[in-house]
């Protein structure tokens, strides 16, 4: 399954959001015009399915009903979330899921949230699920959890919230794999950064971790210099470590662990693991950091061959600022949601619902020379010149 279609009212920096949503999504638009946070609805979605977690962690991890909703929210200031999940192969329909929360009430209360409607149906609009139902009219303190998060109470629809549950984000920061003891752990117990890839590398199946570790080995020689094998090995303390050979004047080379190699090596390392471990939709954050442009403009190829799988097509989102990677000709302009800040909010929209992108698309000019002028803050010419 993939998230097919995406609504959302009030969440941080969009008032309205109504969008279709691809197997392959790329984010684009300037500094603060929301691309994490329009991760972060679908990270939302996930939180509130964790086992420990459930919609109350999650708004409090969030700072807060208060912290999630648009600041341009008026009268109708509930947060609203509504997904459509399709078959990643026929593009078939299969479930519609949407939840609308507001706050409980002020102090104390200020970080808890209660359900204003939460609904799932199938396909053919049969409704599985409409609340509030009478069980919580009996007790509005049912209304502080969603059935998604209870196993006991989801069985109907189980597979929506598998599904959410499988969702990953990652966003590598190379300093917190080198040392992953130098910062402390976060709350959560969540590895947002990278910090644990080499424990979850060495925790995989046997066979499976061999064959990914080839599998990266073999894109690294070709996108390294002198890079030639990569291993996991571990110390005399037992601890894993990721190993690197390169071709050196001596007959078998340099050998150097994790702490010694390059930011773009290891959030190229990280970027690769991700997509290859997993099934379910994986969000990344502008992973062309630290990577050459030429390594960069060959992303979306490396993503389109290891989303597909087994039993289906794995969808990845993510957002970005690099031209490189949108100008490699395989990205379709239905693929790329353009934010755009305005007064009321970020506005967001594919790039093909603009007729003058899609007219210049037809003419034959590349995606990234449309959207990122398009992005690009209009007077950042006179930044120099403040200084």
């Amino acid at each position: 399954m993939y998230i097919s279609h995406l609504d959302v009212h009030n969440w941080r920096n969009f008032q309205e959001i109504s969008i279709d949503l691809r197997k392959r999504v790329f984010i684009v638009g300037p500094n603060a015009s929301g691309k994490s946070n329009f991760l972060d609805i679908i990270r939302f979605l996930r939180d509130i399915t964790k086992i420990g977690g459930g919609l109350q962690e999650a708004v409090r991890s969030r700072g807060g009903v208060s912290k999630i909703r648009c600041l341009s929210a008026r009268a109708h200031s509930d947060i609203e979330i509504g997904i459509t999940l399709s078959d990643d192969r026929s593009d078939e329909v299969l479930w519609k899921y949407s939840l609308c929360f507001t706050q409980v009430g002020g102090g104390v209360f200020k970080t808890r949230a209660k359900l204003k409607q939460e609904v799932v149906k199938r396909a053919d609009g049969t409704i599985l699920l409409e609340r509030p139902d009478n069980k919580d009219k009996n007790d509005e303190k049912l209304l502080e959890y969603t059935y998604l998060e209870q196993p006991n109470a989801n069985y109907n629809y189980r597979e929506v919230a598998e599904f959410l549950q499988g969702i990953q984000y990652l966003h590598v920061i190379p300093q917190l794999l080198r040392d992953p003891n130098s910062f402390l752990k976060i709350s959560s117990g969540e590895d947002f950064y990278g910090r644990d890839l080499i424990e979850r590398i060495n925790n995989t199946n046997t066979n499976t971790r061999r064959a990914n570790l080839r599998k990266i080995q073999n894109a690294l020689v070709k996108a390294v210099p002198q890079f030639r094998e990569l291993s996991l090995e571990k110390d005399e303390m037992g601890i894993p470590h990721l190993q690197a050979v390169y071709q050196h004047w001596r007959a078998k080379g340099a050998k150097q662990w994790e702490d010694q190699f390059s930011d773009g090596t290891l959030r190229l390392i990280g970027f690769l693991w991700s997509l290859l471990d997993g099934t379910k939709p994986l969000l990344l954050e502008e992973p062309e950091l630290s990577l050459h442009s030429g390594v960069v403009s060959s992303l979306p190829d490396v993503i389109y061959k290891l989303q597909k799988k087994k039993y289906g097509i794995r969808q990845v989102i993510l957002s970005t600022h690099s031209y490189d990677l949108l100008s490699n000709i395989g990205i379709a302009g239905e693929e790329v949601v353009v934010l755009n800040p305005e007064f009321e909010g970020t506005d967001v929209k594919l790039a093909t619902d603009e007729k003058q992108i899609t007219d210049l698309l037809k003419s034959g000019m590349k995606i990234a020379d449309i959207v990122i002028p398009k992005t690009t803050p209009p007077k950042i010419n006179q930044l120099s010149l403040q200084f």
